[in-house]
């Protein structure tokens, strides 16, 4: 069975996709056999007269294992919204299951699972369940996005708190700098570093385009074990 990670943001658009590649990434360089997740994506592009998910096909240009997108993106809306009231818009409900199932499937394949959560950790996923419940259901180590902006100290310390309360493990976080003029960087990083109970994994630079590669080289998977 491969070893699996969870990884959440502390908001949407903070660079969940982007450190969630750079873990394939890296893991695909070391030799494993490595594939990323995204259990639940809204909001799709047209290119080539057909449908793309932007995050599903970054997540799969890092991977170094043929999966079919059923198991690597079970549940894929059209909306730009919440993933619960896009399902709703497209007359049907998102159920925890068959995501476990697929990522069991992708988890008998692969080394290393990579699964991206969507949205904030208590974004919601259905009526009665939230991104917090899949990463209960999946039982996974977490890894958290911190987009580094102002007010992100709050939303980090709160994030963390709520995976604790829910009984997973944190098992590192990656500061990805979002606002690279953002006042007393330095200060707001230790402050975390002091605050929350994992490692840092990295630093993820202010990035012209967004590389998993480029990315990869800014992060230190080995507190996540071999």
């Amino acid at each position: 069975m491969s070893q699996g990670l969870f990884v959440i943001g502390t908001d949407t658009g903070v660079g969940k996709t982007l450190v969630a590649a750079a873990l394939v990434h890296g893991f695909a360089a070391r030799g494993f056999r490595a594939v990323g997740m995204k259990p639940v994506t809204a909001g799709a592009e047209e290119a080539g007269g057909a449908l793309c998910w932007e995050d599903v096909e970054v997540l799969k240009a890092a991977s170094n294992l043929e999966a079919p997108l059923d198991l690597v993106n079970p549940y894929r809306f059209v909306p730009p919204v919440s993933p619960h009231l896009a399902a709703r818009q497209a007359g049907t409900a998102i159920d925890l299951a068959p995501i476990r199932d697929a990522y069991l499937a992708l988890a008998g394949r692969a080394d290393r699972v990579v699964v991206e959560g969507v949205g904030g950790f208590l974004a919601p996923l259905n009526d009665r369940e939230t991104a917090a419940d899949l990463a209960v259901l999946l039982d996974l180590p977490v890894v958290l996005v911190v987009g580094m902006r102002l007010g992100c100290l709050s939303h980090a310390l709160l994030t963390a708190e709520a995976v604790g309360a829910r009984g997973l493990e944190l098992a590192g976080w990656v500061a990805n700098r979002l606002d690279p003029s953002m006042k007393r960087f330095d200060d707001n990083l230790a402050t975390l570093q002091d605050r929350l109970a994992a490692p840092l994994l990295g630093v993820v630079p202010r990035l012209e385009r967004p590389d998993p590669a480029e990315a990869a080289r800014h992060l230190d998977p080995a507190p996540l074990g071999d």
